[in-house]
């Protein structure tokens, strides 16, 4: 079937809004304020709600980072009029499930925001109702994150049975409580024992009222830190004496955990190199599951120029992911058969750090010497030394030396260009995703083949259909 200019326009319209959804999260990047971001991103969520509203909510079931799957949660759950009722439940069903695998933090943000604007629809009450419903600890919750609670079962009309309703809107009605979280709750007001059974982010409050010292509490709290947490706080902890406090870096997301890496000072690093590696490494086989060691021979170039250092809000953001993206590459890459191109040059990506001009054009063409099956990109797509080389360099070789693309080529780009509404692109020729993560690489490899123009609307539909029947089969 032929491709209509309506069906290609649409099918550039829905990668370009996915690419703005996995790489933006509103703040601030190295080239674009945080304003130019948050309006260049309202900008595309409304067009997309608009005019490809089906489209739009199937984006729930694809890598878009959490701030997104928000915006677009809200978005339909706001902007009802004229959906008909079969269309309501497929969303309600996309929705509910997003929500499942959405930060608790980030969900009653989200239910604070839908009472702040009025939205109390039948939909909206049961969506919240059934997510509440779900929740593996309601007397956890009503502890570590109470005045959200409070506000979202009032705005739904509900307030619970028995001692979880008297705690959340009048907790000193009970001298005591038999549930064991909400009595350690009330003692932690009077007794500096109970702090230490609370989740940290409550403790950390009655700390504060105690007037416990800062070491003795990090020190103490140590058993109830999550895994994140530990990550968080350990360097700071170390440095107050408090050396319990240290994460297991085995169990580490690969990307947070090349973010980590990245924070730490060169002597740090150094020390800890096998320690660090090893780390990296096991993350990275993790992500990879079963795709380990079946991509052939991979080549990479990724971007460690001074724009890599990101911005205040999201500092060192594109070299981690550019770091974590070469060990992830590594383990999908036959052994032995993959090789790093470092935009600066430096072979010792352990002490990767940003700095230097954009030479894209010429790692590129050190990249394709290798003959690679595959070669991947990792860069803002801002390409300076000189300005447009590696777009003429990709050019030639698509259109003359491997038109029939023997050599796969993707770029993917974890910054959003707020002014272009998309990320940057190389070349026409080269298909580009966004990148929020370096977990999310192999699927958007297999998403940006949609951008180079060879496969339709249909196509892309087919693979939406098939990634949202996917998601809501998982549990």
């Amino acid at each position: 079937m032929t491709e209509t200019l309506a069906d290609l326009v649409a099918c550039e319209d829905a990668l370009m809004f996915v690419n703005a959804a996995m790489t933006s999260t509103g703040q601030r990047e190295h080239y674009d304020d945080a304003a130019g971001q948050r309006l260049s991103l309202d900008f595309l969520h409304a067009y997309m709600r608009e005019n490809y509203r089906e489209v739009y909510a199937a984006a729930l079931a694809l890598d878009v980072n959490d701030h997104n799957a928000a915006l677009i949660v809200r978005s339909l759950l706001v902007h009802t009029a004229g959906v008909p009722d079969d269309r309501r439940r497929a969303e309600g069903a996309l929705i509910a499930r997003r929500l499942r695998l959405l930060p608790a933090p980030r969900v009653y943000r989200l239910f604070r925001e839908l009472r702040a604007a009025r939205v109390n629809n039948r939909r909206t009450r049961a969506i919240i109702r059934d997510w509440l419903a779900a929740r593996p600890d309601p007397a956890f919750d009503a502890v570590k994150y109470r005045t959200a609670l409070k506000t979202a079962l009032r705005h739904i009309g509900l307030r619970p049975d028995g001692e979880l309703g008297d705690f959340l809107f009048c907790p000193a009605s009970r001298p005591r409580y038999e549930t064991p979280i909400l009595e350690t709750w009330r003692r932690a007001h009077f007794e500096k024992r109970a702090v230490y059974e609370l989740p940290y982010t409550v403790a950390e409050g009655f700390a504060a009222r105690h007037g416990i010292p800062r070491a003795q509490f990090l020190e103490r709290i140590e058993p109830n830190l999550t895994r994140l947490e530990r990550l968080r706080l350990q360097e700071s902890a170390r440095r107050l004496g408090a050396g319990s406090v240290a994460a297991d870096l085995a169990t580490m997301p690969l990307t947070r955990l090349a973010s980590y890496v990245l924070s730490l000072p060169f002597a740090d690093r150094a020390a800890r190199r096998a320690e660090l590696t090893g780390a990296l490494r096991a993350a990275a086989l993790r992500a990879a599951g079963r795709d380990a060691g079946t991509w052939g021979s991979v080549s990479a170039v990724l971007d460690d120029s001074y724009s890599s250092r990101g911005s205040g809000q999201k500092p060192r953001r594109p070299l981690a992911v550019a770091l974590a993206s070469s060990f992830l590459l590594a383990a999908l890459a036959a052994p032995g058969r993959y090789r790093a191109h470092w935009l600066s040059g430096r072979a010792d990506e352990l002490m990767a750090h940003p700095s230097g001009p954009t030479p894209l054009g010429d790692r590129v063409l050190d990249a394709l010497d290798d003959a690679p099956d595959r070669l991947v990109l990792v860069t803002d797509g801002w390409d300076n030394a000189p300005d447009g080389l590696a777009a003429d360099v990709l050019r030639v070789w698509r259109t003359r030396l491997d038109p029939g693309g023997a050599v796969q080529i993707t770029h993917l780009n974890p910054v959003y260009d707020a002014e272009g509404y998309d990320v940057r692109r190389l070349a026409p020729g080269v298909p580009t995703a966004g990148l929020r993560d370096a977990e999310n690489l192999p699927s958007l490899v297999e998403l940006a083949r949609f951008a180079e123009g060879r496969v339709g609307l249909a196509d892309l539909r087919a693979h939406l259909d098939a990634r949202v029947a996917r998601f809501l089969e998982e549990r």
